[in-house]
């Protein structure tokens, strides 16, 4: 196993200290356990290309392997713009627990106090000979339910689906008019009493926050949380000269190299004209480098690697760390326990020193974080299918990470932390 050398550590720690005075910057590892456990998949061509990054209390491993273009080589770095698709609901979240915190919210308000037209709601009783039987739902719809995916609602509404081209999840309508669309069709089950992940539920939560602050959501969130954290390479339309370094598209094969995939039809081409639409449930793009700045800010409780706040300790532990979700909680589709879900994030119901809380995406991204233990993994990729043989492979890199003995007396002399 490697070990650092602490006078590398403390060396590296001594030249970042000038240009970090205002960041918590991390120490390099000196380990390479992603990119021994990537590289055979990336050789063989069956992994095109991916970031990994392990963080622990002030020392971060950085693995960036292989390609964003492969036709092009050209190499993928940290800065290179990609599809979070998913992990926007965090975003959506964090938005929601701001006005949580300002009192302009409660968890438990009725949706419709904000939106009228979620007054009546009528859920989908039975379907016979094509005919479909509607009764009037009896539970009042919250704003948890549409952040903790209880609300019963469809992935996506029709004006949106993806067989339709200028469909998919940022392509349809704006997030005003997508409300409205839900609140009109039927829902799958009452409200609060079963869990059906949905990109509709989240899109709603983004409504409210729009009739709270009378602002566009997107324009909200810029404001509140992407400018603060300084996260410049995130957005809902990505510019011309940020998708000259995307990270491609590409589908898995079993046994062979993994295929460019021009297009998907959940998020089409062109990514950044009038059709594409701010979605709260999977619009985003980003870089890895912004992607820690969100991510870090969760892991220390509000606080951004900059310094900067964006919420108070407990509104992290209270309602982004730890499930909304009643416990018990059964999905709509297989009647399995489904409870580990806060606002717009994976989260556990008991959050203990061994839980991790965060979201993946759709194109095969993820990143999960521990604020007990002040943990941190990102994994970047853009894939469609499958095998992914290298996932249990990168679980074990991650395992050996963080079972490393790390020396943090170099991060210790930086960042002013004292034992």
């Amino acid at each position: 196993m490697k070990t650092m050398n602490k006078l590398i550590i403390a060396l590296v720690g001594a030249s970042l200290l000038a240009g970090c005075s205002t960041c918590n910057c991390p120490v390099d590892s000196g380990t390479t356990f992603a990119k021994d456990a990537l590289a055979p998949y990336v050789e063989k061509g069956h992994l095109p290309g991916a970031i990994s990054v392990f963080y622990k209390d002030g020392v971060q491993e950085v693995c960036c392997i292989g390609y964003s273009d492969v036709e092009a080589k050209r190499a993928i770095k940290m800065d290179d713009v990609y599809m979070q698709c998913s992990q926007t609901k965090g975003f959506c979240g964090v938005t929601i627990a701001k006005l949580v915190e300002d009192g302009l919210i409660k968890l438990d308000d009725p949706v419709s106090k904000y939106l009228p037209e979620f007054e009546t709601l009528w859920v989908l009783d039975g379907e016979t000979n094509g005919v479909r039987t509607l009764r009037k739902a009896k539970n009042v719809l919250t704003v948890r339910m549409c952040l903790n995916h209880t609300g019963g609602f469809p992935f996506e509404i029709c004006a949106k689906q993806w067989n339709i081209r200028g469909g998919g999840w940022s392509g349809g309508a704006p997030l005003r008019q997508t409300a409205a669309i839900a609140a009109a069709c039927p829902i799958m089950f009452e409200p609060g009493t079963r869990a059906a992940y949905s990109n509709t539920g989240i899109d709603i939560g983004a409504a409210v926050v729009e009739i709270v602050t009378g602002l566009k959501w997107e324009d909200y969130l810029k404001r509140e949380v992407l400018d603060p954290l300084e996260m410049k390479d995130t957005w809902f339309w990505p510019t011309d000269a940020q998708l000259a370094h995307q990270v491609q598209m590409y589908a898995c094969v079993s046994n062979e190299p993994a295929r460019i995939q021009v297009e998907h039809g959940w998020q089409q081409r062109p990514y950044n004209d009038s059709h594409v639409f701010a979605s709260a449930g999977a619009g985003l793009w980003t870089t890895a480098n912004d992607q820690l700045k969100f991510y870090k800010m969760l892991m220390n409780l509000g606080v951004g690697e900059n310094g900067v706040r964006i919420l108070k300790e407990e509104t992290v532990k209270s309602i982004l760390a730890k499930s909304t979700r009643p416990k018990g909680m059964k999905s709509h589709y297989n009647d399995q326990t489904d409870d580990s879900y806060s606002l717009g994030l994976g989260a556990p119901q008991n959050d203990t020193e061994d839980q991790w809380f965060g979201h993946g995406g759709a194109w095969g991204t993820n990143c999960m974080v521990n604020w007990h233990k002040k943990q941190l993994k990102l994994w970047a990729v853009q894939l469609t299918g499958g095998p992914r043989p290298w996932d249990a492979a990168r679980q074990k890199a991650a395992d050996k990470f963080f079972a490393e003995k790390i020396d943090n007396s170099g991060a210790d002399a930086y960042t002013g932390r004292t034992k």
